[in-house]
C-alpha cells in the first residue's frame, strides 16, 4: 500500500514536472512567437516603404492570424493605389468597419479619388469618414463645385484664405477660383502674404504674389531682398518707394522681420518713415513692433501696442498684450486686454484666472470670484490657482472603485485595443497611439478606467496616464499619475536633495515614462536628456562606466537627469519653476526670462515666449501638487510651489558652464 502510494505520488510529481516544462516551454514559444511576428512586422512595413510588393505579400502570410495581420493588408492596398488600382479596398472597409485602420484606409481612398477628381464614389465614401483632414475637406468642396457648381462651396473655402497657415495643395484650386471670381480681391492676397511673412514663411508668400496683377505685383528681386536682408533693403529705401503699394508693402515686411531680431533699434528707423504711410499701415507695424518688444519683455511694449490702435491683431498678438499687461502687473490694461480678445480666447482658462486676478486688484472682488468659479476644480494649472484664490485646497478626487472583472474583460476583448498593444510594443508606437486613442472614443468612465488599467498592466505607462485622464466624473488618479520605478527613482533624487514629486511631474511631462522615449531633437530616456548633456553630467559627477548607449537605461538616465536637475536648480536661486524652464529651454533662456523686479512664478510661467517651455512649465509644477499629494496624502499649495522669482540677478550662482 506504501509502496503503490509513493509511485502514484511519483507519477503525479512527474506528470506535474511535465506539465511544469511543458507550459514553460508553451510560454516560450509564444513569446517567441510574438518576438518573431513583431520582428516580421518591421520586416514588412519596410517592404511596404520600399514598394516590394512580393516580400510584403509573403510577410503577410506568414503573419496571418497575428495582431499585425489588418496592418499588411492595409499596406498592400496602399500600394495598389499607388499602382492606379483601387481592387479590394470596399471590402477591406467592410471588413474592418469602424476600425482605426478603416478611417486610415479610407482616408487614402478618398485622397486618391479626389486627385482622380472621381467625385461620384468621393461624396459617397466621404461622409463615412469620422475626422477628415484639411485636405480632404478640400477634396469634397471641390466636389462640390466641379460636380454640382455649389456656389456655397466657395463660401466655405474662402476663410481659409486667413486662417489656415499651410494650405494643402488640394485647397489651392479653390483659392484660385476665389481670386477669379474676384471674391478675394488685391487686399485679402496682401493680407495673406503679410501673414505668411509674419510666420516666417516667406518662400510661401512669394507663391501667394504672383496672384496680383502683374502691375501690381512686387518685384520679386526686391520681394528676394527684403527676405535674404530685411535691414539693408531698409538702408537703401528708394526716395519714391511710398508712392506704389508694392513699395510700401515690401518697407512694411521688412521693419516686421527687423522687428523680430531687435525691436527697439527698428522703432528709430521706423520713426523715420512712419509719415509715409496711411493709418492703418501704421497701425499694423506698431502691432508687429509691440508684439516683437512683449516676446522681448521690453517695458515700452504696451506704449507700442497702444499705438497700433485700430489694428487687427492676431489672436497671438491679443494674448501677448495681455502678457505684457501682466508682466508689468499694470492691472487695468491687463482687464481691457482681456476684454479686447475674441470670446474663444477669453473663455481660455490662463485668461479667464488673470482676468479674475485684475478684477480683485481693483476691488471687484465678487467679480472675481464669479470668474474663478469658471474654471475651480479644473485638474490643470490655472485650475489649481483659482481653487486657491477661492481659499480651497488642492485636492485629489475620491477614487473610483477598481474596474471588475467584467469591465476588464470587455477592454481585453476588444480587438483594436488589442492590436494597438501589439503595434506599441514595436517602433510604429506613433501609430499604436492613434489606434488606441482611436478606440477610446466613445467610451464611458468605467470603460476607460478598465481601458486604463489593461495598458497599466501592460507596462505601458503611457496609454494608461492618458486614458484615466479622460475620465470626467469618475476618477483615479493613481492611474493619471503613476509612479513607475518609484523606489528606485526616489532614491536617486534622495541623493540629491530633490523633492520626488516635482521629479516625478518633470518626468511625466517629459516621456509619460515611456523608457525609450526619443525627441526630434535626440532626447532620450525618462527624462529626456541630450547625449551632451548626459556626457558632461557623467564626467561631473565622475560616473563609472558611462558609456553614451546606456542613456536611455533606466537607472543610469535618472541618476544623470537628477544630478543635472539639482544642478540647475542650484544655480537658479532654488526656484523649481525657473529651474522647470531651464530644464525644457537652457539656462541662459531661463536667467533671461526674469524681470527686473520680483514677479511670482505664475507671472513668470505665463510670460514665457517658448510655446513649448511655457505649456510645460506649467504641466510639470501641476504635475509635482498632484504627485505631492498622492506621495504625502495631504492637500498641496501650488502657489507655495510657484512661489517668488526674485530680480534678475539674485540668488544667481555661476551657471554659465552648464549645457
Amino acid at each position: 500500500m506504501k509502496r503503490q502510494l509513493y509511485t502514484s505520488k511519483r507519477t503525479a510529481g512527474l506528470a506535474g514536472a511535465v506539465a511544469s516544462f511543458l507550459l514553460a516551454w508553451a510560454v516560450t514559444a509564444v513569446a517567441g512567437n510574438e518576438t518573431g511576428a513583431e520582428e516580421r512586422f518591421a520586416a514588412a512595413r519596410d517592404a511596404f516603404r520600399a514598394g516590394e510588393r512580393v516580400r510584403l505579400a509573403k510577410l503577410g502570410e506568414s503573419l496571418r492570424g497575428s495582431e499585425f495581420a489588418g496592418w499588411v493588408e492595409h499596406w498592400q492596398l496602399r500600394l495598389r493605389l499607388e499602382e492606379n488600382t483601387d481592387e479590394g479596398v470596399a471590402d477591406f472597409l467592410e471588413r474592418e468597419n469602424g476600425s482605426y485602420l478603416a478611417e486610415k484606409m479610407r482616408g487614402e481612398w478618398l485622397r486618391w479619388l479626389g486627385k482622380r477628381g472621381d467625385w461620384p464614389p468621393f461624396q459617397q465614401e466621404y461622409p463615412r469618414l469620422v475626422q477628415p483632414d484639411q485636405e480632404l475637406a478640400c477634396h469634397a468642396l471641390r466636389g462640390r463645385l466641379e460636380r454640382q457648381e455649389d456656389a456655397s462651396a466657395l463660401d466655405e473655402a474662402r476663410p481659409l484664405w486667413f486662417t489656415v497657415i499651410d494650405l494643402p495643395e488640394s485647397c489651392l484650386p479653390l483659392m484660385q477660383r476665389l481670386i477669379a471670381d474676384g471674391r478675394l480681391d488685391r487686399d485679402d492676397i496682401w493680407a495673406r502674404m503679410r501673414r505668411l511673412m509674419e510666420m516666417k514663411k516667406p518662400g510661401a508668400a512669394q507663391l501667394v504674389a504672383r496672384h496680383l496683377p502683374a502691375r501690381e505685383a512686387p518685384d520679386a528681386r526686391k520681394l528676394e531682398a527684403v527676405i535674404d536682408n530685411p535691414a539693408r533693403y531698409l538702408a537703401r529705401l528708394p526716395g519714391n518707394f511710398a508712392t506704389s503699394r508694392p513699395g510700401r508693402e515690401l518697407a512694411l515686411f521688412a521693419i516686421a522681420r527687423v522687428a523680430r531680431g531687435d525691436p527697439a533699434v527698428v522703432v528709430s528707423q521706423w520713426r523715420a518713415i512712419e509719415h509715409r504711410f496711411d493709418k492703418a499701415e501704421r497701425a499694423y507695424v506698431w502691432g508687429q513692433i509691440a508684439w516683437q518688444a512683449a516676446l522681448n519683455h521690453l517695458p515700452e511694449a504696451l506704449e507700442w501696442y497702444a499705438l497700433a490702435g485700430g489694428a487687427t491683431l492676431s489672436e497671438e498678438q491679443l494674448a501677448w498684450q495681455a502678457r505684457a499687461a501682466l508682466r508689468a502687473q499694470d492691472w487695468p490694461r491687463l482687464a481691457q486686454a482681456v476684454a479686447d480678445m475674441p470670446p474663444r480666447l477669453a473663455g481660455q482658462p490662463e485668461w479667464v484666472y488673470w482676468a479674475g486676478r485684475a478684477l480683485a486688484a481693483q476691488g471687484s472682488p465678487e467679480e472675481a470670484t464669479r470668474l474663478f468659479e469658471r474654471i475651480s476644480g479644473q485638474p490643470n494649472f490655472y485650475g489649481n490657482l483659482a481653487d486657491e484664490e477661492l481659499g480651497r485646497a488642492i485636492v485629489v478626487p475620491p477614487r473610483a472603485s477598481s474596474p471588475s472583472a467584467e469591465e476588464l474583460a470587455a477592454v481585453r476583448a476588444n480587438p483594436g485595443l488589442r492590436r494597438a498593444l501589439a503595434v506599441l510594443r514595436t517602433d510604429l508606437r506613433i501609430e499604436g497611439v492613434r489606434e488606441w486613442v482611436w478606440n477610446l472614443r466613445g467610451m464611458s468612465d468605467r470603460q476607460l478606467l478598465a481601458a486604463a488599467e489593461l495598458a497599466r498592466g501592460e507596462g505601458v505607462w503611457d496609454r494608461a496616464i492618458n486614458t484615466a485622464d479622460r475620465t470626467l466624473v469618475e476618477h483615479d488618479y493613481g492611474l493619471r499619475y503613476l509612479a513607475p520605478f518609484r523606489d528606485r527613482v526616489a532614491a536617486k533624487a534622495r541623493e540629491v536633495a530633490l523633492d520626488d514629486g516635482w521629479v516625478y511631474g518633470l518626468m511625466r511631462q517629459e516621456s509619460r515614462f515611456v523608457m525609450d522615449a526619443r525627441s526630434s531633437v535626440g532626447a532620450k530616456g525618462l527624462m529626456q536628456l541630450m547625449p551632451a548633456t548626459a556626457r558632461w553630467v557623467a564626467q561631473k559627477i565622475g560616473l563609472s562606466n558611462y558609456h553614451p548607449s546606456r542613456v536611455a537605461e533606466m537607472d543610469t538616465n535618472v541618476t544623470l537627469g537628477t544630478h543635472y536637475l539639482k544642478m540647475v536648480l542650484e544655480s537658479l536661486d532654488n526656484q523649481p519653476v525657473l529651474a522647470s524652464a531651464a530644464y525644457n529651454a537652457g539656462p541662459g533662456r531661463a536667467r533671461k526670462w526674469r524681470a527686473d523686479r520680483p514677479l511670482e512664478g505664475a507671472i513668470y510661467a505665463e510670460t514665457i515666449p517658448f510655446n513649448e517651455t511655457r505649456d510645460y512649465v506649467k504641466k510639470v509644477m501641476s504635475n509635482a501638487v498632484y504627485y505631492a499629494m498622492l506621495f504625502e496624502d495631504r492637500p498641496q499649495s501650488l502657489k507655495a510651489r510657484l512661489g517668488i522669482v526674485r530680480a534678475r540677478g539674485s540668488g544667481e550662482t555661476d551657471g554659465t558652464a552648464l549645457p
